[in-house]
Formats: C-alpha cells, structure tokens, sequence
C-alpha cells in the first residue's frame, strides 16, 4: 500500500486567498513550512478506499518515523488475515480523528493476538459501572460492591484507561487511602475534642453562652466523624476491582488483572474474647473493649436472661445465645420451619437489610440452610411465645399482618434486623453489663457449645459456617474456666521427684498396704483429672442452662 511523506505551507495568495500548497516560493527553504505523511489503508468491506493523513512534522526525519511506524501496525496482520488487517485500519482511522498519538506495536500485537478490540478506549470507571449493571447475586453483595465501587474505585483509578491500568496504579491508590486514614483520624479527633470543650462550657451567663455559640459554630464547620478505611475493607475493595477485572478479561478487554498482584496488608479476623473481671475493670476505668468481638461468660448471660424474660423478644434472645442463629435468621424464620414437638428448628430465610430496606433472601451460604436441635428449655421458651402470638392475633383481629414468621411486630409485621439490635443494646445496658453486639451472643452460643464439649464440627454446623476454619478462628473462645483446668491436667501429667511449688498440699496419708493415695490433691479445685470443666458459681437462674449438674454426691454435701 502506497505511502508517501511531504512538505507544504499554509501560505496563501494575497489577492485570491487560496492556500499556495506547493507553488509557495519560500518552500526553497527548509525552514518554512512543515512535513506531512499520507499512508493508504486497506478498503472498508465495500470498496471504499480510506487513508491515514498527519501534518505538522518539524522534520522529515519525524514525518518519516511515524510513516514508518504506521507501516509496521499495518504489518502484524498477515496479508490474508481481512479481519486484522480492518481492525488496525479501524484504529488508524480512529487515532487520525482524534489526532492521538500512534498505538505501541507491541501492545497492538498482544491485543491483536488475544483477539481483543484493538479500537476500545474504555476507562476503569466506565467498566465498573457496565460490569455492576450487570452483576447478578445477592443484593447485599451488590450493594456492598457498589459502595466500593462509589467511594473508593471510581474516585481514584476510573480515569484510568482500562487496558493501560497497572500494579503501580493500585499500589499508589491504596497508600493513599492510608494517608487519608490518618486525615481522618486527626478530624475525629479535633471534633471529639470540640465537643468534650463544649460541654465543659457553663450554660448560664453572656459570656459563657456566646462561648458557646462560637464553639458550636466551629464545630459545625468540621468535617463529620468519618470511619477509618481498615485491613480488611480494603482487602474487599480490592476483591471487588478484582472481580470486574476478571469480567474484563472473560471479555478480552484486557489479558492482565493487576488486582491480583498488588500487596496489602492481611485483614484478620478480630479474636473474640471472654468479659473477665480483669477486662471489665479496664473496660470501667478507660471505656476501652479489649477486642472488637467480645463475649460475655455464661453468668453474664443469664444475668441478662432473667432480665429480659418478660420482654416480648425474649424467645428470639434466648435463640440466638444458645443455638447461634444470625440476627436475619432468627428474624426472618418462620413457624412451618420450626417443630418444637420434634425439638428441631429449619433455618431456610433470613430477613436482611439494603439500606433501611428489609428483604427476604436465602440463608448466607449453602451450609447456611440447616436444621438444629433445640434443648427443652428453648423449645418452652419458643411455646410460651407462640401462645402470646396468639392472643395479639386475636386482639388485633382485622389489624393482624400474617407473615407466617416467628418473630413479629405487634400486629405481626415483619422485624427490622436494626430495631432488634438497639433493643438489645437498651436492654443490656439497663443493668450495667459489659457491651457487646447482638451478634456477639451467636460467639457465645459457640463458646458455650464448646466448653460444654462439642466439637468444631457439630460447632459448624449448629452455626451454618461453610468452612470449619472460621469457626476455630473466629467463633469459639475459651472458658478461664475450662482453660484453668486443662492447663492443670496437663501440668499433672509430668511425673516430678521433688516439689515445685511453695502452696503444696498437705502429705496425702498412706493406704493400709503402704501405697500413697491418689485423690482431689491431684487436680485444682473445679477440675477433673482429665481437664473438664466443672461447675460455674452463678446466681442467674439460667446457671443450670449453662453448666454441668452436680453429681449426687456434691447434692447430698
């Protein structure tokens, strides 16, 4: 294909005003005027003949590179591929229109050869937003995606070409998250600091209130609390650009997903730990929870049983601190899953929340859909509070909203997932007992079930986890008691020849053969020899719920 370079000016002729082109007479010298390349392109597929053209060239040395560079896009299509050879000729015409620099020839031929479009300028925002219309799922999934998407993607890397989006790129865009991270640590800290000072200010007196209504001004000029962007938001930051980045290349928009490369820091999962006097003091004195996800010790538990038993929630309470179920779950289950005579439960719904908006959906995962046993003293709970149901249905009568659900408004509309939590915050409180989540009663439903000798295994299924592994990590937290005595059994089973500590029992009498004997001195008090756990003084009602009985023989003693 024919290809040619030239020089020209835009001189024109004083009298008729038409450009003078090649019969300028100040062409002779070779600094006036500029080069121009003209390369003809492979026909549309009607014959049509269409061309690259570009001026302005200082020199003919750069006219000649670039015509030389057409040249070689033009030579990675074979002469009988049609289809390559009218992409590049598409791209060429494209880059002429727009006036934008030449391609590079080794990504064209990556492009080229992994068959995608040569002529797309997509950017990272606008993938994100053609792949989030699309995606089908769970909505609370989607939505949380989207939130992604708005806050953090489309603000820093949618600008980004999609094909030219790198590591570096998402590195650079996750440090400065970081940085932002401190910004709003020191804001926080400026606003809470406002506030304290403010409410140190007396109310009375001209001075005092004017005092006030500046410090309440400047307050107002601050940015809100805003929430610090942690390990393992942005590690789901990242999963969502990594899932739209393997969309892309299902499409073959591009051959290379960056997200999987980039570095961050590990978002762990927060240990849940035990409310011990120790953290309860700390807890007292500095405000501070030792862990993110802390459960409460089974007298703790019952203390808040007892207080709540008249409550009407007071069934789906005891629900989830002894068999675990997600807040949704126990919101959203419904009597024709549920069969007390047969002491079992069917977790097949879950009300969850997009927004304030409340949908029902199915369980969290696949494990999530289970059946559990229930204990005597759940299923009497779950009794009493059918026939309570009863007796509103027949006080509302034509007002009654028939959900089907076991737990209900008044007059039978569905929970709020949200209003079911700050109740139980309100009532928690009332007594002074150290904070946890609602969700946090589910770990202790765990905990429980573990002290009282399950294994991980029953411990997952009871909860619906799809991997044992976050039920050993996450939810099961040990007893002191049990702790205590299992660190005593196993210091028991080392046989020693001389004593090793100070507080030693007294000298266990000889047996009438002469043998010593081998009796309570050997294990703590609340210990058995092989490390279980005994009983837990408490003053709660629910103390039997959450022990092991008493023998016959501590009963008569």
């Amino acid at each position: 294909m024919k290809g040619s370079t030239h020089r020209r000016c835009y001189c024109r002729d004083a009298e008729t005003g038409k450009p003078l082109g090649k019969k300028c007479p100040k062409l002779t010298s070779r600094k006036h005027g500029s080069y121009s390349i003209r390369q003809e392109l492979p026909p549309r597929a009607d014959g049509i003949r269409r061309s690259f053209s570009r001026a302005g060239y200082e020199s003919i040395k750069a006219a000649q590179a670039d015509l030389d560079h057409i040249r070689a896009l033009l030579g990675l299509a074979d002469s009988d591929d049609s289809e390559g050879l009218d992409q590049i000729a598409e791209l060429l015409e494209k880059v002429a229109d727009e006036k934008a620099p030449l391609p590079d020839i080794e990504a064209t031929r990556r492009r080229l050869s992994h068959g995608l479009d040569l002529t797309s300028r997509l950017t990272v925002g606008e993938w994100l937003d053609i792949w989030l219309a699309g995606k089908k799922g769970r909505q609370s999934a989607i939505s949380r995606d989207e939130s992604n998407i708005r806050v953090h993607l489309q603000p820093r890397i949618g600008h980004v070409r999609l094909d030219r989006l790198r590591v570096t790129h998402l590195s650079e865009m996750f440090e400065a998250i970081a940085e932002a991270n401190v910004e709003i640590a020191e804001g926080n800290a400026a606003r809470r600091k406002a506030v304290e000072d403010l409410a140190q200010i007396a109310w009375k007196g001209r001075e005092p209130r004017a005092h006030r209504k500046a410090m309440k001004a400047a307050i107002a000029e601050m940015d809100p609390y805003r929430r610090i962007v942690g390990p393992a938001t942005r590690q789901r930051v990242r999963s969502t650009l990594r899932a739209a980045l393997n969309a892309a290349i299902a499409q073959q928009l591009i051959t290379f997903n960056p997200a999987s490369h980039v570095e961050l820091e590990a978002g762990r999962r927060p240990k849940a730990l035990v409310w011990t006097e120790e953290r309860i003091l700390h807890w007292e004195r500095t405000g501070e929870k030792p862990s993110p996800v802390m459960v409460w010790a089974p007298e703790h538990t019952g203390l808040f049983l007892d207080h709540v038993a008249e409550d009407r929630l007071y069934a789906l309470f005891h629900l989830v601190a002894f068999r675990g179920l997600r807040r949704g779950e126990a919101c959203g289950q419904r009597w024709t899953d549920t069969h007390l005579d047969a002491g079992l439960l069917t977790v097949a719904k879950q009300l969850v929340v997009n927004g304030w908006e409340v949908y029902e959906d199915d369980p969290k995962t696949d494990a999530g859909a289970r059946t559990i046993a229930l204990d005597s003293d759940t299923v009497q709970a779950l009794k009493r509070h059918r026939a309570q149901q009863d007796k509103d249905r027949k006080e509302w009568e034509s007002g009654w909203v028939e959900t089907g659900r076991v737990f209900t408004r008044e007059n039978g509309e569905l929970l709020h997932p949200a209003n079911v939590t700050r109740r139980f915050i309100e009532l928690h409180e009332e007594i002074g007992l150290p904070p946890i989540r609602l969700h946090d009663l589910r770990h202790g439903a765990a905990t429980l079930a573990h002290a009282a000798g399950a294994g991980l295994k029953d411990i997952q299924e009871m909860l619906g986890h799809s991997s044992i592994t976050i039920t050993s990590d996450t939810y099961t937290s040990l007893l002191p008691e049990a702790d205590l005595a299992i660190a005593e059994a196993a210091a028991r089973l080392v046989p020693r020849a001389r004593v090793t500590t100070e507080n030693t029992a007294p000298e266990a009498e000889a047996d009438p053969d002469g043998a010593e004997s081998v009796g309570a001195e050997a294990v703590p008090d609340g210990a058995d020899p092989l490390g279980k756990m005994q009983e837990i003084n408490s003053p709660s009602a629910h103390a039997p719920l959450t022990q092991t009985a008493p023998d016959e023989k501590s009963e008569a003693g």
